[in-house]
């Protein structure tokens, strides 16, 4: 077979050719690669193998041999890092006494040995059918593209990730990793190669299917296992993105993608990855982090030390679950110097919020009953929350849980009722037009049963918390509702894949949502038509109750304040001790209180830290922080103890003040064992100052101490040797105990030294002592390396043992923080404490303003200010009329925004208020459809009225707004009347009614001691011509003035043409509505009158009388 010999020499040569290509465009020798024999045995070839022990002619000495663990001059980290290299780099002999240097110079004997076993084994009986192909193909006279596909597999194979010996290795590789992948599946932009040539397109062709290097497989194993999450794969110096994470990383990030052997990849900086994977975290993407678990040195003297580096997926980040030192450099607020815009903030909240549905045992899925059960975790802080309820098919209730809750993370049932998912895609929805979209997580329904849950939940109890604590705990879990059992178990099954279960160990930490015995019921309707977290307008919180409440100056601080905003108290004892707190911080001249104040200015997220360390999962400079702040809190505290014991008198504030100090003295004990330089520098090598707690990085370091004890030894003999007593170890470019001789002293050097570098007037040695000495120190340094991270995390450990007590303090401190928040708005202009009455049903309210419309308006634009007053044994319902735009919707929203800042604990915008318990606010406001739930308006009002309807109580406050004004004008009467009617006589709730239908004023006449009619006030401008037009001219609209003030009595018109006007509708428009209206008003008066005049005449028995009422009305 001459012709298949001559191929194959040509294929291998031509294969060999594209790896040994000159440097500055030097063209190999034709003998450089000989063709006979196999095409490897050659001269030139092997010098290319030669070993270390091989003599250069004219030299006596070594050379050093460059292996992966001993990069080369020519061979950069950087290089190692990019391409994740692990080859052996061979120095280049000379071929016929001519130095050449190739550029691709990092081919051991073993993986040409490989190289030489593929290429030849095309002429063997086992030899693939592509290399068949080529060869019958070639005797047919075609062109030789086999020859040429075959290198160009080949350069593909050996040049991604530079290593040649995964190719003779393939099969095995394949074998080791288990079961097969389809790998295709995640290559992007490059599949099968297919090749056109003579041979028949039927025959099998293993050479089409692409070659994938070493990395791409390792990134194929994980994102097999986790397909999910978008991967971020440490590769030395940077992050790698692959195939379609590639993509989509450069397109959320604005980097640069490119195609890489089988992969479309981008990267990122080491140091840049917390940015980015915020970024892509904040876009709603599950980010996973694969780090490289192998050092260089302790590979070497493993047994796989030629294989590529192990690598796992370390870290998984949504967003709920930013925890961990890849996404929390530091906490110190202005220590970053990236700009503001580039680190994506954190949300206030991060809850994660997992709903199950249970329904009842009807067959009938639309009489059954339905339960919800919720548990949503912060894992970040530690909150836990749960709740177990039953809703209607308008799903209120949850609405209300979910937007008091804000999650920016839902867990959910892979199958749901069809009414909760239309709710939850408003919700996304709504959460889209704000600045953080709700991300939602799917799981099997399975994991929701019961029987599955139970034993998902009591597992984790028994074994993962100590014995006595574990049964302790799992007793109070099993006492909770099935659906919250249930949905813990989701909870906790979904956390341990980011190894923050932890935080629901705690079970003394959690606590029940909707707890009506403690807290005021606000449903998710109340909260948004008062604003309580954040305006209409733009979904933004400026103008809301908390954006005029909060002036807290800690993040911790800042959630608690939005916890009271949201869940005002019922208790009036309660309510008292924080008026008494605000009101000692207005008046007290203490020397406590402004320390007090001082000490919370530019605090870290103390409770975020704390939690980060119970987690084990933060950075040495993180806990220096953290540490640091609690251990200074801790001692300006106590300073204060004394005076705090005598000056404050406030028992709310006194003994928040005296048990923080005692709650905080653990953290001290574990700060003094730091070495603050190493914590900053994030050294951990050098961590801990005080080593005697720590005995295996003490042993670790007295033998790296005694290495290089024996080196500096050694030191001696070299003097002897090269008769220079002063001589002394160099370090060039990180390269340690080099001994530099000059080029004049060169005779002196023995010839076992390997030369490590040189100049134009020295060269640079170490000698075989040195060589093995320095491989030894390399490996006892990252075993130090290791050991103390080892030892760090049982640190952290240790010191989250305290951790629900330091909590406890931090939580304290945030209650500290909102009271003087409540105190600063307190110092505003005309805002008095309110007085709490526990029994009495009555809200009065002295010239009241709503607090966010008066902060808003400023001095420049006064609010006018309006009065209050409603006894539930009294008149306890005021129907308001009045002209469009008059002010009667701020006028309720005003009333109830006073009542629920005063049962927050909050002094008042008023002058005077007097306030009794309220359990719940309720109300009907606006006028909109909903297309994501399917209703329309006139549903939507009726809904929300329906639930109002069957929730309020005696003791609630309810304010309707036009009810049913999205119907007919009789029908809308008549669904008003009746409403406001069971209100009075059944509910007998204090109600605030606000209409535009007259017909609803005549229940004053009816119940005159429990209602009363109400309008906005104006002044009626008549336009100047109508007092010379005669009584055919045409009329014009009439224009009003706005005085804003609530005043007794029912209005007589609406004057809606004064808001067309304003809204500037055309006048021939104004004009011809004017005189409809004139003409309308004038039958329903003549309407009226007719009525008023049959019911006078039906009630005239006598003739004569009724001859004269008829004389005197004709």
């Amino acid at each position: 077979m001459p012709k298949a010999n001559k191929s194959n020499s040509a294929g291998k040569q031509a294969a060999i050719s594209k790896f040994f290509k000159p440097v500055n465009n030097n063209k190999v020798p034709s003998s450089a690669v000989s063709s006979t024999g196999n095409g490897m045995n050659s001269e030139p070839t092997s010098l290319l193998l030669s070993q270390s022990g091989d003599k250069k002619p004219g030299s006596g000495r070594k050379k050093k041999h460059s292996s992966e663990n001993e990069p080369s001059k020519k061979r950069t980290k950087l290089s190692q890092a990019q391409d994740d290299e692990d080859c052996i780099s061979v120095q280049n002999k000379e071929v016929k006494d001519e130095p050449m240097e190739f550029s691709r110079a990092r081919i051991s004997s073993s993986t040409l040995g490989r190289l030489k076993g593929f290429s030849s084994s095309s002429s063997s009986s086992s030899s693939s059918s592509s290399v068949k192909e080529s060869l019958s193909g070639r005797e047919r006279g075609s062109v030789s593209q086999s020859d040429c596909s075959l290198s160009e597999s080949l350069n593909s194979s050996i040049t991604a990730e530079g290593s040649f010996e995964e190719m003779g290795t393939e099969s095995k590789t394949k074998k080791q990793r288990g079961p097969s992948i389809d790998l295709n599946q995640f290559a992007a932009g490059k599949g099968r190669v297919s090749r056109e040539s003579g041979a028949d397109s039927s025959t099998p062709n293993r050479r089409t299917k692409s070659i994938y290097t070493p990395l791409e497989l390792q990134f194929l194993e994980i994102k097999e296992k986790h397909k999910d999450v978008l991967l971020c794969v440490e590769c030395g110096y940077k992050y790698r993105f692959f195939g379609e994470d590639a993509e989509v990383a450069s397109r959320e990030l604005n980097i640069y993608c490119y195609l890489d052997h089988n992969f479309m990849t981008a990267s990122i900086p080491t140091h840049r990855l917390f940015v980015h994977v915020r970024r892509l975290v904040s876009k709603g993407h599950k980010v996973g982090v694969v780090k490289q678990t192998e050092t260089t040195a302790l590979k070497a003297v493993g047994g796989n030390k030629s294989s590529l580096f192990t690598r796992e997926l370390t870290a998984l980040y949504t967003k709920s679950t930013l925890v961990g030192e890849d996404v929390n450099p530091l906490l110190k607020l202005g220590d970053l110097e990236e700009a503001e815009d580039v680190v994506v903030e954190d949300a206030p909240n991060n809850y994660l919020l997992c709903i199950c549905e249970t329904w009842g045992s009807s067959k009938d899925r639309k009489r059954q009953e339905l339960t919800i059960g919720m548990v949503a975790v912060q894992p970040s802080t530690g909150d836990v929350v749960f709740d177990c309820f039953q809703d209607s098919s308008s799903r209120s209730e949850l609405e209300g849980r979910v937007l008091r809750v804000q999650p920016v993370e839902l867990l959910l049932p892979s199958e749901l009722s069809e009414e909760t998912e239309r709710l939850v895609r408003s919700i996304v929805s709504m959460s889209m037009q704000g600045d953080e979209q709700i991300r939602v997580e799917r799981m099997e329904s399975s994991h929701f049963g019961y029987s599955n849950a139970f034993k998902i939940v009591s597992d984790f109890y028994t074994f993962t918390a100590p014995e006595d604590a574990g049964s302790q705990r799992l007793s109070s879990i099993i006492g909770l509702e099935r659906p919250v059992v249930c949905c813990l178990a989701g909870v906790i099954t979904y956390l341990t894949g980011f190894n923050l279960e932890k935080v629901l160990l705690s079970t003394s930490a959690f606590r029940q949502l909707s707890n009506e015995a403690e807290c005021m019921v606000l449903s998710a309707t109340t909260m948004k038509n008062l604003e309580i977290l954040q305006n209409q307008t733009d979904c933004r919180e400026k103008g809301s109750l908390l954006w005029v409440l909060d002036h807290t100056q800690t993040p911790f601080g800042r959630r608690l304040m939005r916890k009271w905003v949201t869940q005002p108290l019922i208790s009036a004892r309660e309510i008292q001790t924080r008026q008494d707190a605000v009101a000692e911080i207005l008046s007290s001249e203490s020397s406590v209180l402004a320390p007090s104040r001082s000490l919370l200015s530019k605090l870290p997220d103390l409770e975020r830290g704390i939690c980060s360390i119970y987690h084990k999962k933060c950075s040495t400079q993180e806990f220096l922080l953290i540490a640091s702040v609690l251990s200074r809190l801790e001692v300006e505290l106590r300073s204060l103890v004394p005076a705090a014991q005598s000056q404050v008198q406030s028992a709310l504030l006194r003994n928040l003040l005296l048990e923080t100090p005692q709650l905080l003295a653990p953290v001290h004990r574990y700060l003094r064992v730091l070495n603050e330089k190493a914590a900053k520098t994030g050294d951990k090598t050098e961590l801990f100052a005080d080593l005697t707690d720590f005995p295996v990085i003490r042993e670790r370091k007295e033998e790296i101490q005694d290495v290089l004890s024996q080196i500096q030894e050694h030191r001696r003999e070299i003097r002897l040797i090269l008769k220079n007593p002063s001589l002394d170890y160099v370090t060039v470019s990180g390269q340690q105990f080099l001994i530099e001789v000059k080029n004049t002293m060169m005779s002196k050097v023995p010839p076992d030294w390997v030369k490590i570098s040189s100049t134009k007037a020295v060269g640079r040695f170490h000698t075989p002592f040195i060589a093995e000495k320095s491989r030894r120190l390399g490996q006892l340094r990252e075993q130090l390396t290791l050991d103390c991270c080892s030892e760090w995390i049982s640190f952290l450990h240790q010191f989250g043992e305290h951790y629900h007590t330091i909590r406890k303090a931090v939580c304290h401190l945030a209650t500290v923080d909102c009271i003087f928040s409540l105190a600063e708005v307190a110092k505003q202009s005309n805002y008095c404490r309110p007085v709490v009455l526990e029994d009495e049903r009555q809200i009065i309210i002295k010239n009241g303003r709503h607090p966010a419309i008066d902060v808003l308006m400023g001095e420049q634009d006064q609010y006018v200010p309006n009065s209050t007053e409603l006894l539930g044994d009294g008149k306890r319902v005021m129907i308001i009329t009045g002209p469009n735009m008059g002010g009667k919707s701020s006028y309720i929203r005003q009333v109830a925004v006073i009542t629920m800042m005063a049962q927050i604990g909050s002094f008042v915008p008023a002058d005077e208020a007097v306030v009794g318990i309220v359990d719940g606010i309720f109300t009907r406001m606006g006028a909109s459809d909903n297309i994501y739930k399917g209703r329309s308006t006139f549903m939507e009002e009726l809904t929300e009225a329906s639930e109002i309807i069957q929730k309020a109580t005696s003791r609630s406050l309810v304010i309707l707004d036009e009810l049913g004004r999205g119907t007919s004008t009789h029908d809308g009467i008549a669904i008003a009347y009746a409403t406001l009617e069971y209100f009075i006589r059944d509910v007998k709730s204090l109600t605030l009614f606000v209409t535009h239908y007259p017909l609803l004023c005549e229940l004053e006449r009816r119940c005159p001691e429990h209602v009363g009619n109400y309008h906005m006030a104006f002044l009626l401008n008549q336009h100047e011509s109508d007092h010379h037009k005669g009584p055919g001219s045409e009329l014009q609209p009439e224009f009003i003035t706005f005085l804003y003030q609530l005043t007794q009595g029912a209005a007589g018109r609406s004057y809606g043409l004064n808001v067309a006007k304003l809204a500037e509708i055309p006048e021939e428009i104004l004009r011809k509505a004017a005189r409809k209206s004139k003409e309308l008003e004038g039958l329903v008066n003549a309407k009226r009158r007719y009525k008023k005049s049959f019911c006078e005449a039906w009630h005239i028995c006598d003739s004569n009388a009724l001859k004269d009422w008829v004389h005197f009305n004709t």
